[in-house]
């Protein structure tokens, strides 16, 4: 891969942007590798938490601007032109969205710049850690146009409304600290090491619970965001129905009161229709 490096270890697969020195923007290669890797993660059973990390001062700088001057073009005077546009922006949706459909959590570990692109990729994840420096704007207001990937349609559902049209509004930027008061990120740190180490200790805690059971809790949780808690309650009875097992729930409690690691059956590997032979 040419924009990331993914490394898995104890069921915790560690993905980083590592083209800090372009300030990690999003061109096509980009789009391409995070979603074959989207992808494998999905399928795979080994993984059962994902950390996202950067390096270099920013996170990501969003979406790479030549882009559009080159690879992408966004033709605005015909019809079938403007059409077009929708089939590509649903594509990049679709990327970003995987995050949140992906079978296992993701946590973002985000360091200085999380600009246009990039909120809209960690407003995808499950949990966010903060530098201090961090910061997250909505920068395609500052380039005359709407932000079209997600951060839109999944911030209000972290922060309140008020603040997101501010945001949206003015392209300006988030600190960390009020990001934090706001509960957009889980916590702040004054080192990217430090803030890695943290996240690093959360995937831990995660990858040693069944890992059937977080899968049907990160469902359970998006399910409820999205519908009533009428709903939300008859969707969970069907879905503790198709998960549940006494098996891990005894190990489970065994394991607490022997004060010793629970082991767990991993999820299997996943195989699509046309992976039949």
């Amino acid at each position: 891969m040419n924009c990331f490096s993914l490394n898995t270890e104890n069921h915790i697969a560690h993905l980083v942007l590592n083209q800090g020195a372009a300030f990690n923007t999003m061109g096509p290669t980009f789009w391409r590798e995070l979603d074959e890797v989207l992808t494998t993660l999905h399928k795979d059973a080994d993984a059962r938490v994902l950390v996202i990390s950067s390096t270099g001062k920013h996170f990501s700088a969003g979406m790479a601007l030549e882009t559009f001057a080159g690879a992408i073009t966004m033709d605005d005077q015909t019809p079938q032109g403007r059409a077009a546009m929708f089939d590509l922006l649903s594509d990049m949706q679709a990327t970003f969205t995987k995050l949140e459909t992906l079978r296992i959590p993701v946590i973002a570990a985000i360091q200085g710049g999380c600009i246009g692109g990039a909120v809209d990729m960690v407003t995808a994840c499950c949990l966010r850690y903060a530098t201090a420096d961090a910061f997250f704007c909505i920068q395609e207001i500052n380039i005359g146009m709407v932000a079209d990937v997600g951060t839109l349609q999944r911030l209000p559902k972290l922060i309140p409304l008020a603040v997101v049209k501010e945001l949206a509004y003015t392209g300006r930027r988030l600190s960390a600290q009020k990001a934090l008061a706001y509960g957009l990120v889980n916590e702040v740190f004054d080192t990217p090491e430090a803030m890695l180490a943290a996240a690093m200790q959360c995937a831990t805690e995660i990858a040693n619970k069944p890992p059937v059971a977080i899968w049907g809790t990160k469902q359970a949780v998006h399910y409820a965001r999205d519908h009533s808690v009428d709903e939300s309650l008859k969707q969970m009875g069907w879905l503790q129905g198709a998960i549940w097992s006494n098996k891990n729930v005894m190990e489970a409690v065994v394991a607490l009161k022997s004060k010793r690691s629970a082991e767990f059956a991993p999820l299997q590997a996943l195989r699509g229709f046309r992976d039949l032979a």
